[in-house]
């Protein structure tokens, strides 16, 4: 007989590790015990059988786990030992890190709907295997008394489940029922009810309060759309399941395997024709789908539904749809508040659908979409965060403060990068304060000493006032070279790469605006091999939110006057800027996403963005099969200009300009790469930046790259867009510390 000791690091508080561990322990005849540390997991183990104990621990982990290192060593034996036991969590400084929120498992939502079960139409059962996580968890150790679970006293049916080892929720720690739980303000009637009569309802959902309306409703959404002032950002949509997702719209496997996830993001998908509203999506081929994630949305479905009876119905085609939004004015963060909820979405919402726990920190509905038959991610948060991101190796601790658009910030510790939720914009003070808060969070939890500081070149950026203001080392770093070291560092390259930069804009040298790089990337330093010709900007940052001026300044250097006063003269005052143009010292930016919105305004696809990416997206639409145009670009001293492609594109129809655009971008960017790999010897190439979330613009250049047998890196684990420059940012910092 032998005893060791495992001290076990990962994803293993709050997912059922030590009711698992403790299953195997008794089904082996092992003695010994298993509680939470500040490290992770700590098991003392003995017995005849305890050689084989890692190995089936290994085999059958809970299904949220992740083992990231092990540490084992044999002790003496305890020879009074009789038994195997849970014991009290220690307490100290953590240094582990808690589990994401989860959508309700399937056991949990069988017992949902079973009327023998004491959970039966409880909102909020859970068990070990999923439910809320990090946004009721105050502190680590992952216990109850750390949550806002705290406030409710397990009822003495919920305390046995909760102690009995055999049991799906021994020792999950925010279980409850009808009779100790956290309870609902509004039944699920009177929910359904409002639905159906084309109101709206603001549900308090895992992460923060949502909006929600019959999709089916033309006048329900174009009513939610006046009141949120979102007047054509497109709107996600929740339905039953995969097989009703798939009448609304095309579903690769991948994708309904990340549809189905425990993470339930938000996957945009390519529409099918429908009875949904068309102000849900308007210009757009693609549709965001998400499927239920709580029990809450599960019993409002089935009251939808008009309570069929039996279980099948979960897995049938049902028509019914909602739209599903986050809850607050536009440009604002989440609400998770009760009382702000009552104050702020009085004037939006019909019904406030509140509960009496408390949401620790909020948590947005995360968006992914295929790329590459991967996921590819446009918001990352709730499903997701806190996962930490493994890197090459160890570096300083670093906090870096993202950017200003989509901000998320990252710390490090170790070998390990952990990336916030999703923050958003910091142009407003509610959002200033939900990064405040989400930095003390973080940091608290994380119980890392900060060595060095990184943020953004731009000097007047409000993450670039806090960097200054928190004395440590600062490194601002350059905007796109953020973008591909992030790529770098969660796919923990080492070896030079080139690295193609794509966005609407970044702060570069004396103040530029970039956003078309070709780079050289190398130790935390970069080398820029070329750029997209800088095209003028009339209006300066007027132009990035009206493309009609994009368009004029595009024709105005080829020449084509009157072509500007045949397009928008009679709505724009695009005579006068090409005066101005002649004569003023406008900005100029070589930015790729201005090329976007200038090929969408001439080809009369988008004149004025309503938000942000309208007219990329709006473009991408149209697109059937990419075509190049032959002498559609010119390089010249590392410099790629794509005017003779707009020459061409003045003559033809929006769909055909849309190939054409797409496919000569993909060919130039081609030309001009192979350029830097026969200069350079670098066949590794990292693409990095908001417009590779364009699912054509990016599966053109992979494929094309693999033909020429280049290595290729994408952003996997983070968005190419800004929600992911904060890795970027702390990678480079570390490295110049």
């Amino acid at each position: 007989m032998r005893r060791f000791r495992y001290l076990i690091t990962g994803l293993v508080q709050g997912v059922g590790f030590r009711p698992q561990v403790y299953r195997i322990a008794k089904a082996l005849k092992l003695t010994g015990w298993v509680k939470n540390n500040v490290s992770g997991v700590l098991i003392e183990i003995q017995g005849n059988a305890v050689d084989l104990f890692l190995s089936e621990l290994m085999a059958n982990l809970p299904s949220l786990a992740r083992i990231d290192a092990l540490q084992s060593s044999e002790i003496p034996i305890l020879r009074q030992e009789k038994e195997f036991e849970i014991i009290q969590t220690e307490g100290g400084i953590a240094n582990t890190i808690i589990a994401p929120d989860t959508a309700i498992c399937r056991d949990c939502l069988m017992e949902l709907f079973d009327r023998q079960s004491r959970y039966h139409s409880y909102p909020f059962l859970n068990c070990t295997q999923c439910g809320p996580r990090i946004t009721i968890t105050r502190q680590l150790p992952y216990d109850r008394n750390q949550t806002t679970m705290s406030l409710f006293p397990l009822c003495q049916d919920c305390h046995q489940d909760y102690s009995t080892p055999g049991n799906r929720r021994y020792h999950a720690q925010p279980t409850a029922c009808m009779q100790c739980g956290p309870k609902l303000s509004t039944s699920i009637e009177d929910i359904s009810k409002t639905l159906k009569t084309g109101q709206i309802v603001a549900l308090k959902g895992l992460g923060g309060y949502q909006l929600l309306c019959d999709a089916s409703n033309e006048e329900a959404v174009l009513r939610l759309r006046k009141r949120k002032n979102r007047e054509a950002k497109p709107l996600a949509v929740m339905l039953l399941n995969a097989v009703t997702a798939s009448h609304y719209a095309f579903i690769e496997e991948q994708a309904q395997e990340e549809l189905e996830s425990p993470a339930r993001p938000i996957v945009l998908l390519e529409k099918k024709n429908n009875n949904l509203a068309k102000a849900i999506a308007p210009g757009l081929s693609h549709l965001g789908i998400m499927l239920p994630s709580t029990p809450l949305h599960y019993l409002l479905f089935h009251a939808l539904l008009g309570h069929p009876d039996n279980l099948q119905w979960l897995e049938q085609f049902h028509p019914f749809a909602l739209v599903a939004t986050s809850a607050n004015a536009s440009g604002n963060p989440l609400i998770i508040n009760d009382d702000e909820a009552e104050f702020e979405l009085s004037s939006i919402a019909d019904l406030i659908v509140s509960y009496n726990r408390q949401i620790v920190t909020r948590m947005d509905d995360s968006v992914i979409r295929m790329i590459d038959g991967k996921a590819a991610f446009i918001r990352r948060a709730r499903g997701y965060t806190p996962q930490r991101i493994k890197l090459a190796h160890e570096i300083p601790s670093t906090l870096a403060l993202g950017g200003h658009l989509k901000n998320t910030f990252c710390i490090t510790r170790g070998d390990e990068a952990f990336v916030s939720q999703h923050i958003g914009s910091l142009s407003n003070r509610k959002t200033i304060e939900f990064l405040h808060e989400s930095l003390d969070y973080w940091t608290k939890f994380l119980n890392v000493t900060i060595e060095c500081m990184a943020c953004d070149w731009h000097p007047d950026f409000y993450s670039s006032h806090l960097a200054n203001d928190l004395n440590r080392p600062l490194f601002p770093v350059q905007h796109h070279h953020a973008h591909l070291a992030s790529v770098i560092a969660e796919q923990q390259i080492l070896e030079p790469v080139l690295g193609l930069a794509l966005d609407g804009y970044g702060y570069g040298e004396n103040g530029e605006a970039w956003g078309g790089e070709l780079l050289l990337l190398q130790d935390g330093v970069f080398q820029r091999l070329g750029h997209l010709k800088a095209l003028p900007m009339p209006g300066g940052d007027m132009a990035a939110h009206e493309p009609w001026r994009m368009a004029v300044a595009v024709l105005s250097l080829l020449g084509e006057t009157e072509e500007i006063e045949k397009r928008f003269s009679a709505q724009y005052q695009s005579m006068r800027v090409i005066e101005l143009l002649r004569s003023a010292s406008y900005p100029h930016s070589s930015s790729c996403g201005r090329l976007f919105d200038a090929a969408s305004a001439l080809l009369g696809i988008c004149a004025i963005s309503q938000f942000e990416g309208q007219a990329a997206m709006q473009l991408e639409s149209l697109v059937t099969k990419p075509e190049t145009i032959e002498g559609g670009w010119l390089i010249e001293e590392g410099v790629l200009s794509l005017l003779p492609m707009f020459k061409e594109l003045i003559n033809v129809d929006a769909a055909s300009g849309a190939n054409q655009f797409h496919g000569t971008l993909i060919s130039a960017l081609m030309d001009w790469l192979l350029d830097a790999v026969r200069v350079t010897g670098i066949r590794k190439i990292v693409l990095g930046g908001g417009c590779f979330l364009n699912r054509v613009l990016s599966e053109g250049l992979l494929n094309n790259l693999r033909q020429h047998h280049i290595q290729v890196y994408c952003p996997r684990h983070l968005p190419a867009n800004d929600g992911g420059l904060s890795l970027g940012q702390a990678w480079i910092a570390a490295h110049l510390l």
